[in-house]
């Protein structure tokens, strides 16, 4: 199908794009694999398209007071392929080779996915795991979201209107802490069906996340609790018993239960 009509401006600087978002009917263009599709069948109607793809300070990967910071405009490819977050945060550059095909990965970035919050992207749970902060701006100025109040619901997040995405900011993990992250794929577009991210802290604790399961991604606190006192077997019994389960032409309600459980315990074998 063919999008509705609408104006495109390129920004130059983050406070260009905002300053282009005034009038309320704008959407952020980062690489556009999520938005573009959605305009063409007309399930989004953005009066305006403000370009941010070459601002460069929205770009890289870097290290500052003793967290990963990555910029919303970094590449899913080269998020998998910094040195930086092979060594402190394997599982997401495991998790970003593993998204769509090759195009998707050199084009999409990380802030385009988490602002569009698909129920089956992997980043959610991915930064969900890691105890990242979501570093916006808009009109008023900056604030950090936690990720655990980031995700609302069904492609609803706790961006306001005039606000990006320019950061996302993940705590380095001690030395010692194991991460994992593991999906059951779709074949055609490589969503997650079911994705379970888990962060195995050095002092004990474990973070475990979930997408894929039901409308929102989330943090499971009963399944980290299990597996703090018990270990996996019971982790596994709590997985995905206190949400609302989804349920497609993919996989039924009851088939992603079990795969959540599934792969909680697939994770948890990984980093024990």
């Amino acid at each position: 199908m063919i999008p509705a009509t609408f104006e495109y401006t390129k920004a130059t600087s983050v406070e260009d794009a905002i300053a282009a978002m005034a009038d309320g009917t704008a959407k952020i263009l980062a690489g556009g694999h999520s938005l573009l599709p959605a305009m063409k069948l007309r399930l989004n109607m953005a009066g305006k398209l403000v370009d941010i793809s070459k601002i460069e300070a929205l770009k890289g990967v870097r290290l500052e007071n003793g967290e990963i910071v990555i910029g919303a405009a970094t590449t899913h490819a080269a998020i998998s392929e910094n040195h930086l977050v092979k060594e402190h945060l394997s599982f997401f550059a495991e998790g970003a080779h593993h998204i769509g095909d090759v195009q998707v990965r050199n084009h999409g970035t990380i802030g385009g996915s988490l602002a569009h919050a698909d129920p089956s992207a992997d980043w959610p749970a991915l930064v969900l795991a890691a105890d990242a902060s979501i570093e916006v701006q808009g009109a008023s100025g900056k604030r950090k979201i936690p990720a655990a109040d980031f995700f609302q619901g069904l492609f609803t997040t706790a961006l306001a209107e005039d606000e990006i995405i320019t950061a996302i900011r993940v705590p380095v993990p001690a030395a010692g802490s194991k991460s994992a992250y593991l999906k059951f794929v779709q074949p055609a577009s490589r969503f997650a069906i079911v994705g379970c991210a888990i962060m195995k802290l050095a002092s004990g604790g474990i973070r475990i996340a979930f997408t894929g399961v039901s409308d929102t991604p989330f943090r499971d606190a009963a399944a980290e609790t299990a597996y703090n006192k018990v270990g996996i077997e019971d982790a596994c019994n709590a997985a995905a018993e206190h949400v609302t389960i989804m349920g497609d032409h993919y996989a039924s309600e009851n088939y992603r239960k079990h795969l959540a459980k599934l792969y909680l315990r697939k994770a948890l074998e990984a980093v024990n």
